[in-house]
């Protein structure tokens, strides 16, 4: 696998996460079953959305605190399309980390 720095996964990592939340309703727990990633990191990049100028919210549909899900409200200057060209590339990248 090529040799990619930390801050670049965690662009891509970014990225990927946005995508699955924007193709439909996730929260944590799916998110982690889909991705396998430990669920720090995944509110870590969720948090971080703003850095690459996604927007996102939390859609409360219950009475407890984590009882909703994730979604996109802004994509800012991303593209979906580019990455859903892009997706498995990601996920194998992000996969061997």
């Amino acid at each position: 696998m090529e040799n990619v720095s930390k801050q670049h996964k965690a662009f891509l990592r970014k990225l990927y996460l946005a995508y699955l939340i924007g193709r439909e309703q996730h929260n944590l727990l799916s998110l982690q079953k889909v991705t396998g990633m430990p669920r720090r990191t995944l509110q870590d990049a969720i948090a971080a959305f703003g850095d690459v100028g996604i927007e996102v919210s939390f859609v409360q549909s219950g009475v407890r605190n984590n009882a909703g899900y994730y979604q996109i409200d802004d994509w800012g200057p991303i593209q979906s399309d580019w990455i859903a060209q892009r997706l498995p590339y990601m996920a194998s990248l992000l996969a061997s980390s």
